[in-house]
């Protein structure tokens, strides 16, 4: 099957329903559609996600009965034509005529008329429908309720600025490797070769391009002359400091951006790349390879070192934990539908037990940089402030004036960077 919507409704389906995970299953879906199509199914399936409430919401109005169990496919369906008919610049005749003849591809033509009738209603009915929908917080903001009241909670004042970003296309950023090019001389580059950038304050390595463009039309992408990376990641390997000679770890490494850039930052560093995850950990290599990089790479888990540790301690951790990702849902729509509320506190726990593991591996003197791309604040300052108060050896750090002891660390909120939190800690002497 190689029809773009009906692909797309499936793709759906495997995600909302059976909570796999959108990276997990659109390359596959990607990979039966022309060239020219997969930005188009891409756009469908993330669009669709990030309307998710509201498109439930037409279709509970709109149709006398919902489809339910193998049928619930074809409710996605639905959803992707909902999605083009208010979204998209699709003509609405092709819109509704594509999405009626993709039943046709996922083996149901006799749902034609139902479908064809719900799209109809939905253009005849869209302003009373839209009014209707927003008067529903989910379906106003389209996130669900237990992140909503959770952002309300945590940043009184920010959570509809936070709300809306994650709703935005993420921006596209590179990270400039300093010991090819400084970032004055790459923008130069970029300029010769027509693609608009510019350098944001703060982010020394940083470069952030007007529109995403394929990373192979960038210059010296393939010799590693650059990287793609939010912003906020870039932060993690300036807060590491990494010195030459020094014995790293970055104990939860893949997909290996934050290790590379470590790595670039100084010369003859010993750098052991750790994750669980024996396909994400290839990733780590892919990058190390591209820019000319070698590290030690262990694939183990952080939280039980007695199966992997070699007994000699680091200078510096990077301690990127395992978290929600509620920092990066404007990259990743489909984690609005795939956590939980219960999932939060599992994953605190998690964090807790591997810097409870970690930290033994650092040396007296060393530093330690805990990281999320997390907004919420069970994985981020309760979590650090719980840890200080629980280990005597351990001081805190300052990031700027407002990192206190009672509210440790430093959090980026998802506008211009993704989110992104960071503490820092050093082992006392």
């Amino acid at each position: 099957m190689n029809n773009v919507r009906a692909l797309a409704a499936e793709t759906l389906y495997q995600v909302v329903d059976q909570g796999l995970s959108l990276n997990q299953v659109l390359p596959a879906a990607a990979a039966k559609v022309a060239v020219k199509e997969k930005a188009l199914l891409q756009q469908l399936c993330y669009g669709v996600l990030r309307q998710l409430p509201s498109l439930e919401h037409y279709c509970r109005t709109l149709l006398t009965k919902p489809l339910k169990g193998k049928q619930r496919v074809f409710q996605f369906l639905v959803y992707v034509g909902i999605y083009q008919l208010q979204h998209m610049r699709t003509p609405a005749h092709a819109a509704v005529a594509e999405t009626v003849n993709a039943l046709q591809a996922l083996q149901a033509p006799g749902l034609k008329g139902l479908v064809n009738a719900v799209l109809r209603n939905f253009q005849r009915q869209q302003a009373e429908l839209e009014a209707a929908a927003n008067q529903v917080e989910v379906c106003l903001y389209n996130h669900p309720g237990w992140f909503i009241k959770a952002v309300q909670e945590a940043y009184p004042e920010k959570w509809q600025t936070i709300l809306a970003a994650n709703q935005q296309q993420a921006p596209m950023w590179l990270r400039i490797n300093q010991s090819q090019y400084s970032t004055d001389q790459y923008l130069a580059l970029l300029t010769e070769a027509n693609i608009v950038a510019r350098k944001v304050d703060g982010f020394c390595d940083a470069v952030l391009l007007e529109k995403p463009c394929d990373v192979f039309s960038l210059p010296g992408f393939a010799e590693g002359a650059c990287s793609v990376q939010d912003g906020a990641a870039q932060i993690a390997a300036r807060l590491m400091a990494p010195q030459a000679g020094e014995r790293i770890l970055d104990a939860c490494a893949a997909p290996g951006g934050k290790t590379c850039h470590i790595l670039e930052l100084a010369d003859n560093l010993a750098v052991t790349a750790l994750d669980c995850d024996e396909t994400r950990l290839a990733r780590v290599q892919e990058n190390l390879s591209r820019i000319g990089l070698q590290a030690q790479l262990l694939c183990a888990d952080a939280a039980n070192p007695d199966t992997w540790w070699d007994k000699e301690t680091f200078d510096k951790i990077l301690l990127d934990v395992p978290c929600s990702a509620t920092g990066v849902i404007r990259r990743h729509p489909d984690i609005k539908w795939l956590r939980r509320a219960a999932d939060i506190e599992q994953l605190a726990l998690l964090q807790s037990s591997i810097l409870d593991k970690i930290w033994p591996l650092l040396k007296a003197g060393g530093t330690l940089v805990y990281a999320t791309c997390s907004v919420l604040p069970q994985e981020n300052k309760d979590q650090v402030k719980a840890f200080l108060a629980r280990t005597d050896d351990a001081i805190h750090q300052p990031l700027h004036d407002l990192d206190t002891h009672e509210q440790p660390g430093w959090q980026f909120l998802p506008e211009l960077t993704d989110g992104f939190y960071y503490a820092k800690i050093t082992k006392r002497p």
